[in-house]
């Protein structure tokens, strides 16, 4: 049996996964004072993982702004798609080969599901070749009106079924998978 390969990604209302900047300071609830109670339901999804992937923006990001000093995917091995060199880590592997063929190879491998991370230019290809089982979007109450579109140029129709849906914060938590 393959592999599922799901797309666990925050959006603006307004379709961005990260401002004009590149940056994604604006990912809170409505309320930033508040703790969310189910985080888009983070924790029950990184259990049924044990790879994740995403691109050297996204990895930088996540070294430098988000969690500096600690990686927080330990556990799960990591694919970082670039041509840079990364430190040495057990948990990062940096990979140069096109993410359609990572993934392809993944599938094939024993294993929980494979976590597409970001950003566009590693989700845009899985798409566009219908490599994506499972879509987990978190919509963040903002409009940022410009920025980093997921879903730009996407030209072919891909048909959904919503399986779930949760508020929490004034973030919504939609789960869909392929019909």
């Amino acid at each position: 049996m393959m592999r599922k390969v799901v797309l666990y990604i925050a959006m603006s209302l307004d379709g961005y996964i990260a401002d004009k900047r590149g940056g994604v300071s604006w990912l809170s609830g409505q309320d930033i004072s508040i703790e969310s109670q189910n985080n888009g339901g983070y924790g029950a999804f990184v259990a049924t993982v044990d790879s994740v992937v995403m691109g050297y923006t996204t990895y930088h990001q996540v070294v430098t702004e988000l969690a500096p000093g600690a990686w927080p995917y330990t556990g799960l091995k990591s694919y970082v798609l670039t041509h840079k060199q990364l430190s040495a880590d057990d948990n990062v592997m940096a990979v140069s080969q096109p993410v359609t063929e990572l993934i392809k190879q993944l599938r094939q491998q024993t294993g929980k599901a494979i976590w597409i991370m970001g950003g566009a230019s590693i989700g845009r290809p899985l798409i566009a070749t219908d490599l994506i089982d499972e879509y987990h979007l978190t919509i963040i109450p903002i409009l940022l009106g410009a920025g980093v579109r997921l879903f730009e140029g996407q030209s072919q129709q891909i048909p959904l079924r919503l399986v779930t849906s949760t508020s929490d914060n004034g973030m919504l938590d939609c789960v869909y998978k392929r019909r």
